[in-house]
C-alpha cells in the first residue's frame, strides 16, 4: 500500500537557488496538522487527520492500515462509520428467510437492540460493548429464552457486517463475551387427568384437538391446519404437511415450522376421536394465501374450523375456549367477573406437546424418535428440552427385570 504523511502547516516553495524550502502555510497553527493518505483497495484515496506532535502515530497508523490490507482484515473507515442501525435495517431487508422471522428479528431489534447499540459506528465495537449489553439484558428481567433471540440477532448482524467489510472482527466471538444466561425453568408435563379434564372443558367441536396435540404431538399452528386430505384413518401414520400462521394479523398456509414435513404414529383413539369429529363437524374448504399475505390463494379442506365454518383463529381461541377450559381444570384461577385471565404461558397448547414427549420418553421411546415425531430441528433440542424426563438407567433396569421375572408377591 503505497501511502505518505502531508503536512498541513508547511508547503514546499522554489528557493533562490531554484531548489525546494519549506516556509509556513495559510493554515499554519490552525486545524489537525497531520494528514495520513493512502490508497485504498477500491483504488480510491484514504486519508485521516491527525494533531500537532502526532506525526509517529500517524505514521503508525498508515503500518497498521498496510498490515490489515494483507491479512486481510482491512476495513474502510467510511464503512466503520455505518451505525449499527443502519446496517442491521439493511440486513433486515436482505434476510430470505421465512416472513415470520424476519418479523420476529425486527421487532426484537427495534425494541431491544437499537436503543441500546443502534447509535454506535460498526468500527467502534469492541467486545466490552457487547458484554455490557448482555448485561442490560438480564438486568431487565427479559426472559432467557428471549434474551438469548435478541442476541442472537445482534451476533448475525454483526456477522454480516464483518462479511461486508465493515468491521474486522465480531466482537460476539470473543472468549469473554457470552450470551445471555438460557432459562433453568423444567418442563413439567401435565398429568392424563390434567389432559383429560381441559379435553371435557371445552365446547364439543374442540375436543378433538386435545387428542391431535396430545396422542401426536403437533403443534397449535398444525393442529388447525390439519387437513382432509393428510388423514389416511385406516392407516397408522398421521401426515403432518401444513400448518396455519398469522404474519402480520394475515392468515396463512404454510409448511410445517422449519419447511418439515413429517409422519408420526396415528394412536387408533386418536383416529377414533377424528372420526367422530368428522362425523359431527365435516371438513371445510378453506381458501388461504400460501406462506405470504400475497401469496397464491390455496385451498385446503379443514379438519378444525370455528362455529362460522371459518378458521380457528388462535388469539380468539386462546382467549375465548382455551383458557376457560384451563381454569375449569384447575390449572388457573377463574377471574373475578369483568377480570382477564391471567397469563398462563406454561399452560398454552404447546403443554399437549410436553405431554406427548414425556409419555414417549417414559415409555423407552429414544430421543431421536421423538425429535422426529415432534418435528425439530435436530434430536439434540429435543434432549436440551426433554432430558430430565427420560427415565434413568436404574427405572429402566428394574422395568426390564420385572418384565421378566413379575413384581415380587410379599409372603
Amino acid at each position: 500500500m503505497a501511502g505518505h504523511i502531508q503536512d498541513r502547516w508547511y508547503k514546499s516553495v522554489p528557493g533562490p537557488d531554484g531548489k525546494p524550502v519549506k516556509v509556513k502555510s495559510d493554515r499554519y497553527g490552525n486545524g489537525l496538522r497531520y494528514r495520513a493518505r493512502y490508497v485504498g483497495p477500491d483504488g480510491t484515496e484514504k486519508s485521516r487527520s491527525f494533531p500537532d506532535r502526532q506525526k509517529r502515530r500517524a505514521e503508525e497508523w498508515l503500518a497498521e492500515t498496510a498490515a490489515d490490507m494483507s491479512r486481510g482484515q482491512y476495513v474502510d473507515p467510511r464503512a466503520a462509520r455505518t451505525t449499527f442501525q443502519q446496517y442491521a435495517e439493511r440486513w433486515l431487508a436482505g434476510l430470505t428467510t421465512d416472513l415470520n422471522t424476519r418479523i420476529g428479528a425486527e421487532t426484537r431489534l427495534r425494541l431491544h437492540a437499537f436503543p441500546r447499540i443502534g447509535a454506535r459506528p460498526l468500527g467502534s465495537f469492541r467486545p466490552v460493548h457487547i458484554r455490557e449489553f448482555v448485561r442490560d439484558l438480564e438486568n431487565d428481567s427479559i426472559g432467557g429464552t428471549y434474551a438469548r433471540n435478541i442476541y442472537a440477532n445482534v451476533r448475525a448482524v454483526l456477522s454480516a457486517a464483518v462479511d461486508d467489510g465493515h468491521l474486522a472482527r465480531n466482537p460476539c466471538s470473543a472468549a469473554s463475551v457470552r450470551p445471555p444466561a438460557a432459562s433453568s425453568a423444567r418442563v413439567v408435563p401435565w398429568l392424563p387427568s390434567q389432559v383429560r379434564a381441559v379435553r371435557d372443558a371445552l365446547p364439543e367441536r374442540y375436543q378433538a384437538m386435545v387428542d391431535v396435540g396430545s396422542g401426536c404431538g403437533l403443534r397449535q399452528g398444525e393442529i388447525i391446519g390439519l387437513a382432509e386430505d393428510t388423514l389416511q384413518l385406516g392407516s397408522d401414520t398421521l401426515r403432518v404437511t401444513t400448518q396455519v400462521k398469522l404474519i402480520r394479523g394475515v392468515a396463512v398456509f404454510a409448511p410445517p415450522k422449519g419447511n418439515k414435513e413429517r409422519d408420526v404414529p396415528l394412536p387408533s383413539s386418536v383416529a377414533s376421536a377424528l372420526r367422530r369429529h368428522m362425523k359431527s363437524h365435516p371438513p371445510v374448504a378453506i381458501k388461504l394465501p400460501w406462506i405470504r399475505p400475497d401469496g397464491p390463494l390455496t385451498e385446503r379442506r379443514l379438519i378444525f374450523t370455528n362455529t362460522a365454518d371459518g378458521i380457528v383463529w388462535r388469539s380468539n381461541f386462546n382467549v375465548q375456549e382455551w383458557k376457560p377450559a384451563l381454569a375449569a381444570a384447575g390449572l388457573i384461577p377463574t377471574p373475578e367477573p369483568g377480570k382477564p385471565y391471567a397469563s398462563a404461558r406454561q399452560h398454552g397448547m404447546h403443554a399437549l406437546r410436553h405431554f406427548y414427549a414425556s409419555v414417549l420418553l417414559d415409555a423407552g421411546e429414544s430421543i431421536k424418535a421423538v425429535s422426529e415425531y415432534l418435528g425439530h430441528s435436530d434430536p439434540a433440542m429435543t434432549l436440551r428440552v426433554y432430558a430430565h424426563l427420560m427415565p434413568t438407567s436404574s427405572e429402566r433396569a428394574r422395568r426390564a427385570l420385572d418384565g421378566v421375572f413379575g413384581t415380587a408377591q410379599e409372603p
